[in-house]
C-alpha cells in the first residue's frame, strides 16, 4: 500500500493548514517582491551600502560625514517629495531640478541685488515656484499634452530664464543670516534632545490615536505589544541619531524641515480626501472621473505642489552652498531628485507608493552619492553608477508591478 499522501481537495481543511503554512513561509518574501514592503528592501539596501562604504573609508561612518550627508540630502529630499506627489499621480516632471535652481536665483536676486528682506524674498521664490507649477499644469490638462513632454520644454525653457535672471554676473553670493541659516543652523545638546523627544512623543500620540480610531471604527488593529514594539523601534533610531549628530556640530536644521514636509504630506496622501483621490487618479483616471473626482483640478493642483517644493529644496541649496550661479539645478539634481523615491519603493506608474520614499530614497542615493565622493571617483563613474541604480530600480518597480497584475489575475 502506497504512503504517499493525497493531494488535498481545494478548499478541505487539509488544504486550508496547508495554504496558511505556505502564506505564513512566504508572505514576507512575496509581498517584499511585489513592493508591499518597500521600507523593508530600503533598509536592506542601506544597510549593505553603507557597510561597502565604511569598509572601502573608514570615514564614512563618522560624525561628521553623516552630518554632512544629512545636508546633502536636505535638498534633494525636499524637492523628491514634490517628486513623490507627481508620481503617485501617475506622471512625471522633469522640470522640478531646474526650477529649484530658478527659484533660488529669483530669491538671490530679489535679497542681494534689490535689498529685499529675506522673508519676502523666499516667499518669492517659494510663489514662483507654485506659478510654474500652475502654468505647467494647466497645460498638462488644457491640451492633453503628455507630462513628459511639457515638462521637458520646462527643463529648457526655465534654464534660459535661470540665465536671464541672474544676468551677466551669472553669480549671486547669498549673506543674509536669515537664509544662511536654513542650512548653517544646528540643534545640539539639550535642544537636539527635546527635539527627538517631541518626534517620539508625536509619533506615539499619532499611532495609539490611530489605532483608538480603528477600534472605534470596528476595524481590525494593532495589537498593544506591535504599537509598543513600533514605537520603542522609533524611539531607538530618533535618539541614535541624535547621539551620532551630536558628536559633530548637531541635528541640521535642513533636515529637520525636510522631516517636517515629508510628515505633512505623509499626512496629507493618508488621511486627507485630497491624498485619497491623488491615488484613485494615480491607479485610474478614467475610473476616478466616474467617481466624481474632479482629475483636471487634482492634476494641476499636484503640478503646483511640485514645482513649490522644487523652489523649497532649490532655496535650501541655495543657503548650504551661499550661492546661487548658472549650474543651480544643474548637474545630476534631477536624476537624484526622481531616482531616489524610485527607489524606495514609489511606483512610475502611478497609484503607489509613500511619501517617506522621498527620504529613505535621499538616504540611498545622497549616501551612494557621498561614498563616492569620499572615495574621490570620477564624475564620469559616478554618473555611471547613478544612472545604473535609477535603471536597476525601474526593473524592479516594473517586475514587481507584473508580479501584481499576475498575482491579480489568479
Amino acid at each position: 500500500m502506497s504512503t504517499t499522501a493525497a493531494t488535498p481537495q481545494p478548499g478541505s481543511p487539509r488544504a486550508v493548514v496547508e495554504d496558511e503554512r505556505r502564506g505564513g513561509r512566504f508572505d514576507v518574501l512575496g509581498r517584499v517582491a511585489q513592493g508591499e514592503l518597500g521600507s523593508i528592501r530600503v533598509v536592506i539596501a542601506l544597510i549593505v551600502i553603507w557597510a561597502i562604504f565604511t569598509i572601502a573609508n573608514s570615514n564614512f561612518l563618522t560624525a561628521t560625514n553623516l552630518v554632512n550627508l544629512s545636508l546633502q540630502i536636505a535638498a534633494t529630499g525636499t524637492i523628491s517629495v514634490g517628486v513623490v506627489l507627481v508620481l503617485l499621480l501617475g506622471e512625471i516632471d522633469l522640470s522640478v531640478a531646474i526650477v529649484s535652481g530658478l527659484c533660488a536665483a529669483i530669491m538671490a536676486v530679489l535679497n542681494v541685488n534689490h535689498g529685499w528682506a529675506a522673508i519676502p524674498a523666499i516667499a518669492a521664490g517659494v510663489g514662483a515656484g507654485a506659478a510654474i507649477g500652475l502654468f505647467q499644469g494647466s497645460v498638462v490638462t488644457r491640451f492633453g499634452i503628455p507630462s513628459f513632454v511639457v515638462t521637458l520644454a520646462g527643463l529648457i525653457g526655465w534654464q534660459g530664464v535661470l540665465l536671464w535672471v541672474l544676468g551677466s554676473t551669472g553669480t549671486v553670493n547669498i549673506t543674509d543670516p536669515t537664509i544662511v541659516d536654513l542650512a548653517g543652523e544646528f540643534f545640539s545638546g539639550a535642544g537636539a534632545w527635546i527635539l527627538a523627544a517631541v518626534v517620539v512623543a508625536g509619533f506615539a500620540a499619532a499611532t495609539l490615536n490611530a489605532r483608538r480610531r480603528r477600534r472605534a471604527a470596528g476595524l481590525e488593529a494593532a495589537s498593544p505589544q506591535v504599537v509598543a514594539l513600533r514605537i520603542v523601534a522609533v524611539a531607538v533610531v530618533t535618539f541614535g541619531v541624535v547621539a551620532v549628530l551630536d558628536q559633530d556640530r548637531g541635528v541640521p536644521l535642513a533636515l529637520v524641515i525636510l522631516l517636517a514636509f515629508v510628515i505633512l504630506f505623509d499626512y496629507v496622501v493618508r488621511r486627507t480626501r485630497f491624498g485619497r483621490h491623488i491615488l484613485a487618479v494615480g491607479g485610474s483616471a478614467e475610473a476616478a472621473r466616474r467617481a466624481g473626482i474632479r482629475v483636471t483640478r487634482i492634476r494641476v493642483l499636484v503640478f503646483v505642489l511640485a514645482s513649490t517644493m522644487a523652489a523649497c529644496g532649490g532655496i535650501l541649496a541655495a543657503s548650504r552652498l551661499l550661492a546661487v550661479n548658472q549650474s543651480s539645478g544643474g548637474s545630476d539634481l534631477l536624476l537624484l531628485a526622481i531616482a531616489g523615491p524610485v527607489i524606495a519603493g514609489t511606483s512610475l506608474f502611478g497609484g503607489r507608493g509613500t511619501v517617506w520614499s522621498a527620504l529613505l530614497g535621499g538616504l540611498i542615493i545622497g549616501s551612494i552619492s557621498n561614498g563616492m565622493d569620499l572615495l574621490a571617483l570620477s564624475s564620469s563613474v559616478k554618473f555611471m553608477v547613478t544612472g545604473a541604480v535609477l535603471l536597476a530600480a525601474v526593473v524592479v518597480d516594473a517586475a514587481a508591478r507584473q508580479r501584481r497584475q499576475r498575482a491579480g489575475r489568479v
